[in-house]
């Protein structure tokens, strides 16, 4: 092995380091630290990448490793021993700034969940509000014959002219105004016998409202996942990368302070 391979392992080394670090100042701007969503996006982002300074840091190790196998100079040993040292001190930093990253992201994705389960229950309520309008604008029109005759009447109009305030009319919009022109037909029909009216308003309401508690049932089910599958995703990659970052440290740090002794008692 050469002086020039392991200055090329410290150089790759310092690149993947750095630049994890400027990746990391860039994404935290701007800062939004009071914004879970911010929050949760810039987590997501440095777990993300999270292996790149290790990567670095082992480029470094095997760079140094390489150094003390071709017995180089304690003047030129310097630079590679403050690399070193400064690798096992950010990875023990990093290792608790992962560790940390856990709670607070977990906190974000639960307050996050619970807001979106809130946003869809206030949809299921409005869609509610909505369901008994309906009704009420049917019951309306039902006790109302020559209202119905009339909107059927303008439906029929405009389907046989195909214009609508002078403007063609598409096919799917042809479609849909003789869909409202049926519908409004049989409404008239039932209006003439109030038991079968009734009996169809109700088949209308239970449709309506399985519909509605459908939709809110499996949107909250996709909050549910979606939380979960966030949860594991990034707070496991941000433990297993605390562990691996503390493990480095550490071992490090103190495998240099016995390197260190062990040369102070050889000078003695």
């Amino acid at each position: 092995m050469s002086k020039y391979t392991t200055l090329c392992l410290k150089l790759a080394g310092l690149i993947f380091i750095l630049s994890f670090l400027l990746d990391t100042l860039t994404f935290a701007i701007p800062l939004q630290w009071q914004n879970p969503q911010w929050q949760i996006g810039f987590v997501t982002a440095i777990v993300d990448r999270g292996i790149v300074p290790m990567v670095g840091m082992a480029l470094i190790i095997i760079a140094s490793w390489i150094d003390s196998t071709l017995n180089i100079s304690a003047a030129n040993a310097k630079p590679t021993t403050f690399l070193r040292i400064f690798s096992f001190i950010l990875a023990s930093l990093l290792g608790l700034i992962f560790l940390l990253l856990i709670p607070i992201h977990f906190n974000n994705i639960n307050q996050v969940k619970t807001n979106a389960l809130e946003q869809i229950q206030k949809g299921a309520d409005q869609g509610g509000e909505q369901i008994k309008q309906f009704l009420a604008n049917l019951n309306s029109l039902s006790q109302n014959p020559q209202l119905l005759n009339q909107e059927i009447a303008q439906r029929t109009q405009v389907i046989e002219s195909g214009q609508f305030q002078g403007r063609p009319l598409t096919e799917q919009q042809l479609v849909q105004l003789r869909q409202q022109r049926d519908q409004l037909q049989n409404l008239r029909d039932l209006a003439q016998k109030p038991a079968e009216f009734k009996k169809r308003r109700e088949e209308i309401k239970n449709q309506l409202g399985t519909q509605l508690e459908e939709r809110r049932r499996n949107a909250e089910n996709q909050a549910n996942i979606e939380s979960l599958k966030q949860w594991l995703r990034i707070c496991l990659s941000s433990l297993m990368l605390a562990i691996g970052y503390s493990v480095i440290g550490w071992l490090g740090l103190r495998a240099q302070g016995l390197m260190s002794g062990n040369l102070k008692e050889a000078k003695r």
